[in-house]
């Protein structure tokens, strides 16, 4: 899944969240609707998504998660 083809994001929408294209519907409210409990199904309902659109939010936010650097804090 290319991402890219349904994700944008811009400074000017949504503060520069990343969205679904031609949407508002930040990726954090798709992501977090599917942990909630909500089925593909219902949130391509809720926020009038296709499929497509709710697995390239899954997509950017593995990648994104893939990206993320932590670090240990040395205990206090």
């Amino acid at each position: 899944m290319n991402w890219q083809e349904r994700i944008t994001i811009n400074p000017e929408i949504m503060g520069g969240k990343p969205v679904i294209k031609g949407t508002r519907v930040p990726v954090q409210v798709v992501i977090g609707s599917l942990a909630g409990g909500m089925t593909v199904e219902e949130v391509c309902r809720e926020y009038r998504l296709a499929q497509e659109d709710v697995l390239a939010a899954l997509a950017y936010a593995a990648e994104a998660l893939a990206e993320e650097r932590l670090y240990a804090l040395p205990p206090r």
